[in-house]
């Protein structure tokens, strides 16, 4: 496993890595919405910024790797634009042969509430494979199953589990809170994503012995989460700040001591939150909706 930080633009620094050697891009590129580290503020500027990123990503990644671009929406004048509709339309413009696998949404359930439309409460991630002899490990992320003793009551496999023994494959749907104030991981950076999004795509679609990469590296969550898995990484951020606590937080991954929420714990539980419904009581014994001459 090798750790590789660098410090520039990464329009520059991918140049300089060698085609077909990136088993898997995760990144969060700005979503020029007017944060600190934001250069445009238009959908022209975010289509600047992420073609020639994309281009050079997709010659970095191996045939049969993948790309994760993982981004939320552009609001002009009230209206919603979805970028994940813009880095589609520019992947598949300027790479012929990426195919879009998935389009993953994750459901964080909180944030900013609105007045004028409903509060946006999930992003997207956009899963591109380059070719169509791809990496794809199931069996590494599969989740309980709901049912998991329910069997086939006839046939030939009459008394078999009906269900995978390993647990269901996740859906495309994933539920994580996002990192705002008083989540374990909440560092310095404005717009920090959990360590679990990439941690799983991670398991995934990097081979063992892979190497992951990012672009856009930030606060270093894909790289926290490919040390976590055990693959190398290539780190590349433009900001100084950031990028100290990228360092600061891949030392804290290698040495064992970084804090971060596990991927597969629910983003709820209510029985831990003690929001277990009792049953209803009634004065008279009865039930819901049982008349006098109803009980027995």
């Amino acid at each position: 496993m090798k750790i590789d930080l660098r410090k520039g633009d990464c329009r520059e620094v991918l140049k300089t890595i060698p085609d077909n050697t990136v088993d898997l891009t995760f990144t969060s590129p700005p979503y020029c919405i007017g944060k600190a580290y934001d250069t445009h503020s238009t959908i022209e500027g975010f289509r600047e910024i992420n073609e020639p990123v994309i281009r050079e990503v997709f010659n970095k990644t191996k045939p049969g790797g993948s790309v994760c671009w993982q981004v939320g929406h552009f609001v002009r004048k009230g209206e919603i634009v979805p970028l994940d509709f813009v880095v589609f339309d520019i992947v598949k413009s300027l790479v012929p042969d990426a195919k879009l696998r998935n389009r993953i949404i994750w459901e964080f359930g909180h944030g900013a509430n609105c007045r004028n439309r409903l509060s946006g409460r999930h992003e997207t991630i956009l899963w591109f494979t380059k070719g169509d002899n791809y990496y794809f490990d199931l069996d590494s992320i599969r989740v309980p199953q709901k049912y998991p003793g329910k069997k086939y009551y006839k046939g030939r496999k009459k008394g078999q589990y009906s269900c995978n023994p390993l647990g269901k494959n996740p859906g495309d749907v994933w539920q994580m809170p996002n990192v705002k104030a008083g989540h374990v991981e909440k560092t310095g950076h404005p717009c920090q994503f959990p360590v679990g999004l990439p941690q799983r795509l991670i398991r995934a679609l990097c081979p063992p012995e892979g190497v992951v990469l990012d672009p856009f590296m930030g606060a270093g969550s894909a790289g926290a989460a490919a040390v976590l898995e055990r693959r190398s990484f290539i780190g590349v951020e433009l900001e100084s700040e950031y990028f100290d606590i990228a360092q600061w937080r891949l030392k804290q991954a290698l040495d064992g001591d970084l804090k971060h929420r596990d991927p597969d714990i629910p983003i709820f539980d209510p029985r831990k939150a003690g929001a277990v419904a009792k049953p209803p009581q009634y004065s008279d014994g009865g039930k819901p909706g049982e008349s006098e001459g109803d009980k027995i």
